[in-house]
């Protein structure tokens, strides 16, 4: 129970979408498995299991089960947003999620609106 127990200490974080803009500019496909961004002030370390509720345009939330793969501190360079980056899960639950994910990115060209991450 080491996973509840750690997860416990940080909450749940929620993210609410609206938009295909919005959602390219948090979405992190150059990661396994696919990942999005997460605006926070919490401490997080890298590998640390993460547990959240994604909501996109108003639909149904989505739990989304991950660990921390990326780290926006504080203060960084070119004003980006404090936060991390959190790698999906390698699972059916997770596939659900991408799947939903790439289906409103497909028609979405975005290269003029900078992601929050790279």
């Amino acid at each position: 129970m080491a996973f509840a127990g750690g997860m416990a200490k940080k909450g749940i974080l929620s993210l609410n979408i609206q938009g295909a803009a919005e959602l390219h500019q948090c979405y992190m496909p150059f990661i396994n498995n696919g990942g999005l961004f997460v605006k926070t002030t919490k401490e997080y370390k890298i590998g640390d299991d993460v547990f959240m509720i994604l909501t996109l345009d108003q639909d149904e939330r989505m739990p989304i089960t991950g660990k921390v793969v990326w780290i926006t501190p504080k203060g960084s360079q070119g004003g980006r947003s404090q936060g991390i980056g959190v790698q999906f899960n390698d699972d059916a639950d997770m596939e659900v999620v991408k799947t939903k994910i790439n289906t409103i990115l497909a028609p979405y060209s975005g290269e003029d609106i900078p992601s929050l991450t790279m």
